[in-house]
């Protein structure tokens, strides 16, 4: 009796030691295991399509392929490398706009979501909870257009490449990566350090792949016209230096079959042609030189468009509502130079900008004044009174930010639209006495009797200048000397680059996702990164942490607090004279050129086209 005692008190000892041994292996397994392998990644919640998806939902999957799309844009161009500080870098090659053609990236955006990609060079992907790391897991089929696959080496070739000599967003990514390693048999894994945030594993997986065996790092950074190669479903055909460069299609394209590129690259051939200036470029579209052109101003879009091949229908008028937040488009001042780190300064200047009369006179009062960096969108802090977690955030700085801001009543001034708004000036007066300027014999000086002056440097753009010519009128009452500096684009980028300028045009394009590209424009760390598109010089504690805390969101409701917390600091700042948006977008195109039926969140793309002329 004893012995089975003894042998039933063993047994249940050892089927319990054997639970809890099983039990320890699946938590350490549970501990060390990533998530599942994923089709995509967002970055909140999930990707909002299936594992077994078609194709994006705003494509035309059964579009036919062959024709051409032509283009036609401003300015010229002495690189095909987008992505190196140096030169004016071509179009088309690595472009929002007009598709990735020649490079790929491992993950694919969705543009009907605001912040979610799939699988492309990347069969799938896996990352943790926290998003310690992201692994990627390359696609067998995945080809460069030599036909050599892409491999693990390329992939970690890539992206310590950009990170060591690429554009300065390049490089900040990299000093986040504490180790990067091949994994398996065709795979790679990236882990971060404690510099990095949940918005990097996404922003790795949109980096360019290039083939390490045709890569020339030596001459990766010079100004080159000699193509490069990719995985893209284009490759470049034709350069003519400075004025046009053309694309063929790939009838080799790895990727055409797959759900997420299926319903793209529809055209043969998609070619750019340069011009110098706004007048050119739509006399060209007019003789018809090139497909789509894309109208900003509202007196053209309602006065100009009375030519023979409107009326005969062989060009088309399309209107678009939009979806996107408004781009902030301004003048921005450089707070580097002395004169512009005072904000009384920067404020006056904006008083002197006679919107008013702008819109009336120049554009038939077509637009509105943008005041928001998010306008249009939940994301924008115009009009809201910050809320309570708003205002937990941005306790530590609210003795800096104008209370208007907080209480969602502050606007850009408002003239009487009369041209010599005498209130307007003096509200201009009255803030540069307080920076510490006076007005004397007709002048504005400083306290040591220096004039105040300044260059204004843009771009060949006929509209730009008329904006120019428009505030230097008023600036010029008050005694100050407003020098407007013609460039063209290349000496332009440079002077941009190096943050050569007192004040220049600027146009800060938002989306629905904004993140880590935060702190190449606005943070501290940026302001002396040549390349940087922190153009203004902005370097304030406030803005840092407001972009670490959107950063860092986890959810929706925080992301979008953080968010509108961030637009008040911005706007707050008057780094920028803004100036205004529309509500829609105007295009008009060749007959030929036919679109899918659904236009996704972000707006119009190229990249699913057809021409209708092609073989079905």
């Amino acid at each position: 009796m004893e012995y089975l005692r003894e042998k039933s008190v063993i047994k249940y000892l050892s089927a319990h030691l054997l639970a809890l041994i099983i039990i320890a292996f699946a938590s350490l397994s549970n501990a060390q295991t990533p998530q599942t392998p994923s089709h995509g990644i967002a970055m909140h919640g999930l990707p909002a399509l299936p594992k077994d998806y078609d194709s994006f939902p705003y494509v035309n999957p059964d579009a036919p392929k062959g024709g051409t799309m032509r283009y036609g844009v401003l300015g010229t161009f002495d690189s095909l490398n987008p992505f190196i500080v140096r030169g004016a870098a071509v179009r088309g090659i690595w472009d929002f706009a007009a598709g990735y053609n020649v490079f790929e990236s491992l993950l694919h955006r969705n543009r009907d979501e605001p912040f979610s990609l799939y699988g492309l060079l990347a069969q799938k992907v896996i990352t943790d909870e926290d998003r310690n790391f992201i692994e990627f897991h390359i696609n067998p089929k995945a080809r460069f257009a030599d036909g050599k696959p892409v491999t693990a080496e390329d992939v970690l070739f890539s992206i310590k490449l950009l990170g060591e000599i690429g554009k300065p967003n390049y490089r900040n990514r990299w000093k986040k990566i504490a180790k990067s390693e091949k994994v398996g048999t065709n795979g790679v894994r990236f882990t971060f350090n404690d510099q990095a945030d949940r918005e990097l594993p996404l922003l790795i997986g949109l980096m360019p792949i290039f083939p390490k065996h045709a890569t020339n790092r030596e001459e990766f950074t010079k100004t080159s016209l000699k193509p490069m190669m990719g995985s893209g479903p284009y490759q470049i055909s034709e350069v003519n230096p400075g004025s046009s460069i053309t694309f063929s299609r790939r009838a080799d394209y790895w990727a055409r079959d797959l759900p997420v590129k299926r319903g793209f690259d529809n055209f043969d051939t998609i070619k750019f042609e340069y011009f110098r200036d706004q007048n050119t470029l739509f006399d060209a579209f007019k003789k018809g030189l090139f497909d789509i052109f894309t109208v900003s101003n509202p007196q053209t879009w309602q006065k100009s468009f009375d030519f023979p091949a409107i009326k005969s229908g062989e060009i088309i008028k399309l209107e678009f509502e939009k979806t996107v937040p408004a781009v902030m488009q301004g003048f921005i001042f450089n707070t580097r130079r002395e004169k512009f780190s005072n904000k009384k300064v920067r404020q006056a200047l904006t008083e002197l900008f006679d919107f008013e009369w702008v819109n009336k006179n120049l554009f038939g009062n077509g637009y509105k004044r943008t005041q928001s960096y998010w306008q249009n969108s939940v994301l924008s802090s115009f009009g809201k009174p910050a809320t309570q977690a708003e205002l937990k955030l941005l306790e530590p700085y609210k003795d800096n930010i104008d209370p208007a801001i907080l209480s969602g009543e502050y606007n850009l001034p408002v003239s009487d639209g009369g041209g010599f708004d005498r209130q307007m000036l003096r509200r201009a007066l009255t803030l540069f006495k307080d920076a510490g300027y006076s007005f004397k014999d007709k002048k504005m000086v400083d306290a040591s009797g220096k004039p105040f002056e300044f260059e204004l440097l843009i771009g060949n753009s006929k509209t730009q200048e008329r904006l120019a010519l428009a505030w230097q009128q008023n600036v010029e009452k008050l005694g100050i000397a407003m020098e407007i500096r013609v460039v063209d684009s290349t000496q332009l980028e440079r002077r941009k680059t190096g943050f050569d300028f007192d004040v220049t045009y600027m146009a800060s394009y938002a989306s629905f996702s904004p993140g880590a590209e935060q702190n190449g424009r606005w943070s501290s760390a940026a302001k002396d990164v040549e390349g940087s598109f922190n153009l203004a010089g902005a370097a304030d504690p406030a803005i840092d942490a407001m972009i670490e805390e959107l950063i860092q969101a986890r959810t929706t409701e925080k992301f979008h607090t953080a968010i509108r917390a961030y637009d008040r600091l911005l706007m707050n700042g008057n780094y920028m004279m803004p100036l205004y948006h529309l509500n829609k977008q105007w295009l008009a195109l060749r007959k030929n050129i036919k679109r899918p039926v659904n236009t996704p969140l972000y707006g119009v793309q190229y990249i699913t086209w057809w021409d209708e002329n092609a073989k079905k």
